[in-house]
């Protein structure tokens, strides 16, 4: 059985041979998993810079999906972002609200959009697995809740299940590669249920019940 880091390497060589179309619709992928996750979380433990960023995630699955018009809106969603004080280089010294994994995964995903960089894409893939890292330290700290795998092996089914997804958007890589200039709306409804509906599934994300997203520390 691969391990986890075995698996994060296999993740990382496929986004760098995916379009970067494939690789905008898979980090909005994650990204969504992640929003959603937090979306779950009670209305005082939502954190509200990562909350006000669904807009954006939104008007990125438009564009990653065919639609141009969102371009404009994505791009203004980052450059608010950028203008912000929470892109800052304080360190420590800033707000952190940006690096709240579905904070964070919104923004690598809106700029692999933008601009197809595969390190946003695998940026995003990274963040998912520090999430469930995350979840596996929060619930060791807690006696009432029981790990459903053991640690290892949790970060190995969310890379698997990275590793489905970019299996599934690869059936679409001819109809994906036009999505920069624009498909037909027909289309574009077609692979929101065909991509978007499956690629949010939340089947298997995370450990236990919803916690707090904190800045997480990458396993070496």
């Amino acid at each position: 059985m691969d391990t986890w880091q075995e698996l994060a390497a296999l993740v990382e060589a496929r986004l760098e041979q995916a379009s970067s179309a494939e690789r905008g619709v898979f980090a909005t992928g994650v990204a969504e998993r992640l929003m959603r996750w937090h979306e779950a979380l009670p209305a005082d433990e939502q954190a509200p810079f990562t909350v006000s960023l669904r807009p954006l995630l939104n008007s990125v699955w438009e564009g990653v999906l065919g639609d141009p018009t969102a371009y404009p809106a994505v791009k203004r969603g980052v450059a608010q972002y950028m203008l912000s004080e929470y892109c800052h280089n304080d360190g420590q010294d800033g707000p952190d609200d940006a690096d709240e994994s579905a904070a964070a995964a919104t923004l690598h995903a809106a700029h692999a959009y933008l601009f197809g960089c595969r390190d946003f894409a695998n940026w995003t893939s990274q963040r998912a697995v520090e999430a469930v890292d995350q979840q596996l330290e929060y619930a060791a700290e807690r006696e009432d809740v029981e790990l459903a795998h053991d640690p290892d092996e949790a970060l190995a089914s969310e890379l698997r299940r990275q590793l489905r997804d970019l299996d599934l958007i690869a059936n679409y890589a001819k109809e994906l590669r036009h999505t920069r200039t624009g498909l037909l709306v027909d289309t574009s409804i077609r692979l929101r249920t065909e991509l978007r509906s499956p690629l949010s599934s939340q089947a298997g994300f995370l450990v236990g019940p919803p916690e707090p997203l904190r800045p997480a520390t990458s396993r070496k």
